[in-house]
C-alpha cells in the first residue's frame, strides 16, 4: 500500500476517485499490513470525497452520451464528468492548462495531456 499512497498523494489535488478506491481495495487485500496511519488517512480521504460528491443530473439523451463515454473512457460517471469540465475550462481559458509533457519530443509546439 506504501507504494500506491505515495503515488496518490504526489501533489494537492492529484487524488482521485479511482485512485482511493484502489487504495481501499489494496488495503482490504492486505489489511493485516496495512499501517494503522495509512489505513486512518485512506479512510479519511474516502469519507472526504463521499461527503463532498454531488450529483448532476441530466436528459435522458445527455445521460445516454455520458455513460457511453464514461464506458470508453474506462471512467466513473463522476470523473467523466469532471474530466469533461476541466478540459472545457482548460480549453476556454478559464483554468490553466495543468499538465504539459516536457518529457516528451519536442516538435516545437507545447502539448497538454
Amino acid at each position: 500500500m506504501r507504494g500506491s499512497h505515495q503515488k496518490a498523494t504526489a501533489g494537492p489535488d492529484t487524488t482521485t476517485a479511482t485512485d482511493t478506491a484502489t487504495l481501499l481495495e489494496d488495503a482490504a487485500d492486505r489489511i493485516a499490513d496495512v499501517s494503522r496511519a495509512d489505513l486512518q488517512i485512506t479512510l479519511r480521504r474516502a469519507a472526504l470525497r463521499l461527503r463532498n460528491a454531488g450529483a448532476a443530473s441530466m436528459e435522458d439523451d445527455a445521460e445516454d452520451a455520458l455513460r457511453d463515454l464514461a464506458g470508453e473512457l474506462d471512467m466513473t460517471r463522476n470523473d467523466t464528468i469532471s474530466f469533461i469540465v476541466r478540459e472545457w475550462m482548460e480549453t476556454n481559458t478559464f483554468l490553466p492548462v495543468h499538465e504539459l509533457d516536457e518529457d516528451g519530443d519536442v516538435d516545437g509546439t507545447a502539448c497538454s495531456r
